[in-house]
């Protein structure tokens, strides 16, 4: 099939990231939003108890960060635009209340025949310790 001219916004070794100190305010509106009050998240004595032996942020939380970055990408395709349309995202460590984590996005892959980006997702700690990974895909309308 022959090459799309909105794919060519995009070429591959692209990449974008968002940085985030995670606060106690985050995962109480990410908890409010979504209704993870999981005592993980939200109950310090709880979480003491448990292998994390303090209060976490919702892995899910690290996949929205994820998704701001897809927006910095879908924001590149011309008019109509991208959407991103799948997330395939380990969970690999925890994120502690008081963590910089930085979610990245690179290009891996460009299937033209399905208009579709295909990125390797990486969030990691102030440590440069991987806590998500996996790949997102946009798809180029």
């Amino acid at each position: 099939m022959a090459k799309r001219p909105h794919m060519d916004c995009y070429a591959v070794g692209d990449h974008a990231e968002f940085a985030k100190t995670v606060t106690d305010y985050d995962v109480y509106a990410f908890a409010g939003i979504v209704g993870d009050f999981y005592g993980v998240h939200v109950n310090e004595e709880y979480a003491k108890t448990t292998r994390f032996e303090r209060r976490i942020a919702q892995g899910a939380l690290s996949v929205g960060f994820l998704a701001t970055v897809m927006g910095y990408m879908a924001a590149k395709a011309p008019n109509p635009g991208a959407v991103s349309y799948r997330y395939d995202i380990t969970f690999n460590a925890p994120v502690y209340l008081g963590d910089t984590v930085t979610a990245r996005l690179e290009l891996a892959e460009k299937d033209e025949d399905r208009n579709t980006c295909v990125f390797n997702a990486t969030v990691t700690n102030q440590k440069g310790g991987v806590v998500a990974s996996g790949r997102t895909y946009l798809k180029v309308l």
